[in-house]
């Protein structure tokens, strides 16, 4: 086999400016399901963790999402293990806004001193000085969002965030998140199956806000035996998560999709969707079919 260093195919996925400032490959890496069940605790092979982040990096992906509640801090503390020193152009993302109790449970926290204490934790667990990303990872209903918001202001003037983002919010509150601060991107759940955050994606378009689709590889029902997105991937060789990432690629320059998973194999199948072309037939036909 070739040097796997010379083939680096999310370099094909094409680059977007996060920021206008740092620019990212868009096919990036979610770094979720690097943790043990219910993304808690310890993965069960710690060895291929590290692995999968490596490889990552290897096959061009030089950006990696990740959040302080995975684990909690278990995915940053991987990230750092795996990749330091981190490559001059790599942009790590985190997340904070989420508190942990257990595995699969997740309760919105926005108060201003809990976002400041996760981001100094964030920026040690990362061992960075400076957080290239930095997203509300739930807005805080309980919290005034002028006060979330406003504590990330301080620390961005502080030099301790770079840009700031948003997840899972409505056209209405990104409007109102700007108002209080620079917002750079914004995460919500979105894949060919599920474009219920459709108007979000088409904000994000016309603002140059860029768009990062959690849970991006759903396919639903449009990967039935002889529907549209089966019958495009055998005709490229391909499966259907490949071609489900290769549309969403397609469907949006501000598209930043970020396939996760624990296992260096799956990587590397994802990353390769970055080299599936569909034809303008193609893309019309996934794009006017939904998934039950």
């Amino acid at each position: 086999m070739s040097n796997p260093s010379l083939f680096r195919p999310a370099e094909v996925s094409g680059t977007f400016p996060l920021g206008g400032d740092l620019p990212v490959r868009r096919l990036g890496y979610g770094a979720m399901q690097l943790t043990g069940p219910g993304v808690w605790g310890e993965p069960k092979d710690p060895d291929e963790a590290v692995r999968v982040l490596r490889r990552a990096v290897e096959l061009g992906v030089n950006f990696i999402d990740t959040a302080d509640s995975y684990g909690p801090f278990v995915s940053e503390q991987l990230i750092h293990k795996a990749l330091q020193p981190y490559p001059d152009d790599l942009v790590i993302a985190t997340k904070g806004g989420l508190s942990r109790s257990g595995p699969d449970d997740w309760r919105p926290l926005g108060r201003p001193e809990y976002l400041r204490q996760q981001t100094e934790l964030s920026l040690r667990h990362l061992d960075v000085e400076r957080i290239d990303l930095y997203q509300l990872h739930r807005i805080d209903p309980k919290v005034p969002l002028a006060e979330q918001l406003g504590e990330l202001v301080l620390l961005q003037q502080e030099g301790k965030i770079q840009h700031i983002g948003l997840s899972e919010v409505t056209v209405e509150q990104i409007e109102q998140a700007r108002q209080i601060a620079d917002i750079v991107s914004v995460q919500n759940l979105y894949n060919l199956a599920n474009r219920s955050a459709e108007d979000v994606l088409d904000y994000a378009e016309r603002e140059n806000l860029a768009f990062i689709p959690w849970f991006p590889i759903a396919t639903g029902e449009l990967a039935r035996p002889g529907g549209p997105l089966d019958s495009a991937a055998k005709r490229h060789g391909a499966s259907p998560a490949q071609l489900a990432l290769a549309w969403l690629l397609r469907r949006s320059p501000v598209m930043l999709p970020i396939p996760g998973t624990s296992r260096v194999a799956h990587l590397e199948e994802n990353v390769a969707a970055a080299e599936i072309t569909l034809t303008d037939e193609e893309f019309s036909a996934l794009t006017h079919t939904t998934g039950a």
